[in-house]
């Protein structure tokens, strides 16, 4: 199959749930700047939301980028993350509404890893798919970056339970980390 319908199938996906979270977003009340105070972590959290779903999306725009083909796995492995991304409306809204709370937080922190481990299943779906010669296969070598942030997101949930503050400060260094454009596929494609 082609892979033109998925990628436009995600695109529409993830717009909808950027969407959706800004809609979370609600005007202040008061005319000065201590009224935007309260809101500061529902702010916080559509930021931090805001730029994983953003880093999804990048990343599956290149991974898309250098293969040719899909087929059934890679379909339902693709919405299996999307799934996950789905729920990133709520569960940062969970958390921001919540002033991070540890619930909240460890919640948040269980979505953004279950994102990454659907991430790690799609990308396998598809080097078994095009084999370990290819392009895609070569850009995302061993995945280390991916491995890392899964590791650090269950990380962030244990720790919630030791401090909130620990899980949101590791979720906000896998956001940086990843941050910076990964050039692993365009290196590829300029050859």
């Amino acid at each position: 199959m082609g892979k033109g319908r998925v990628e436009a199938f995600t695109d529409g996906v993830v717009a909808i749930i950027i969407t959706i979270m800004v809609l979370e977003l609600k005007v202040p009340h008061g005319e000065d700047f201590s009224a935007l105070a309260p809101l500061w972590p529902i702010f916080f959290s559509y930021v931090l939301s805001f730029i994983n779903v953003g880093i999804y999306w990048n990343n599956l725009h290149n991974m898309f980028h250098t293969v040719q083909r899909v087929d059934g796995r890679v379909l339902w492995a693709n919405l299996h993350l999307l799934f996950w991304l789905s729920l990133m409306p709520v569960t940062t809204a969970f958390m921001g509404e919540n002033h991070f709370a540890p619930v909240p937080v460890a919640v948040y922190g269980v979505d953004l890893a279950l994102c990454a481990f659907a991430y790690y299943i799609l990308v396998v779906a598809l080097r078994h798919l095009h084999g370990v010669d290819t392009t895609f296969a070569k850009a995302v070598g061993r995945d280390r970056k991916g491995k890392i942030s899964l590791a650090i997101y269950i990380a962030g949930v244990l720790l919630t339970s030791v401090n909130q503050w620990i899980g949101v400060a590791l979720y906000v260094a896998v956001a940086m980390i990843w941050f910076v454009p990964d050039r692993r596929f365009e290196r590829l494609i300029e050859k």
